[in-house]
């Protein structure tokens, strides 16, 4: 492994010695590390992606067999551009609309969440409907982030919809800029 040259040629010095050069023998340590490397390689498992199941309605399906969410447990989120976005609960002409970011959002979900849940306790149905509106505006980053609130706060039903934004909700996110 290790070698000791020491050179053959010249004459000595008067006075002095040969030193001798010392070599190292690298070929078994490279061995080793590309064996270690192979063996790791092969007997990791790389991460498996994670993917939510996301079923969207019929639109083929007949209108009077679906049934609309009864508007004091519906809370509508609009996401608009630069991570900003819009929520009310009930409906669009009867609500007071508010403008959030995506890290608001959290505590104005578990804030109505519990608000319905103590309302509705007698109810069998107790939990909050999400209606989750994406824009034009806004980026697919914006809309993961929501899906992942859904499943953070444990909310059960939540709905997508990127056909119907109604005009008041379009006027509100014009005038804030959204």
């Amino acid at each position: 492994m290790a070698t000791l040259n020491v050179p053959q040629n010249g004459k000595a010095v008067k006075g002095s010695t040969r030193k001798p050069v010392m070599g190292v023998d690298l070929t078994a340590m490279v061995d080793l590390a590309f064996l270690l490397i192979t063996f790791f390689m092969l007997t990791t498992s790389l991460g498996k992606m994670n993917a939510m199941d996301i079923a969207k309605p019929d639109t083929t399906a007949d209108k009077a067999v679906r049934t609309p969410y009864p508007a004091s447990k519906t809370m509508t989120i609009l996401l608009g551009k630069d991570n900003q976005l819009v929520f009310y609960m009930g409906e669009a002409s009867n609500s007071l609309m508010k403008v959030a970011n995506l890290s608001q959002i959290r505590k104005a979900i578990l804030q109505q969440s519990a608000l319905i849940a103590k309302d509705h306790q007698n109810s069998k149905f107790k939990d909050l409907y999400v209606i989750i509106k994406p824009t034009n505006s806004s980026v697919y980053s914006n809309f993961v982030d929501i899906l992942d609130e859904m499943h953070i706060n444990k909310i059960k039903s939540y709905a997508i919809d990127d056909k119907y934004i109604l005009d008041e909700e379009k006027s509100f996110m014009k005038a804030k800029g959204i």
